[in-house]
């Protein structure tokens, strides 16, 4: 696998987690939603991922 395809892996694990404990446990848990979309916005722009930098420091390959 590359960087891109697990980092966008994560990034949905984490929206489909968290809208379902703010199901389950509590409404708070929709902060996590809102910040993974915020950050997927902001990398958009600045094609900068604090996630993508740890893959890449562990020698996880890119697709580029």
């Amino acid at each position: 696998m590359h960087v891109e395809r697990i980092t966008r892996g994560v990034a949905g694990i984490m929206i489909i987690l968290s809208l379902a404990l703010s199901q389950f446990h509590s409404a708070w848990w929709l902060l996590l939603t809102a910040f993974v979309g915020l950050n997927m916005l902001q990398s958009a722009f600045t094609n900068t991922c604090p996630l993508m930098a740890i893959l890449r420091r562990a020698k996880i390959p890119s697709a580029e």
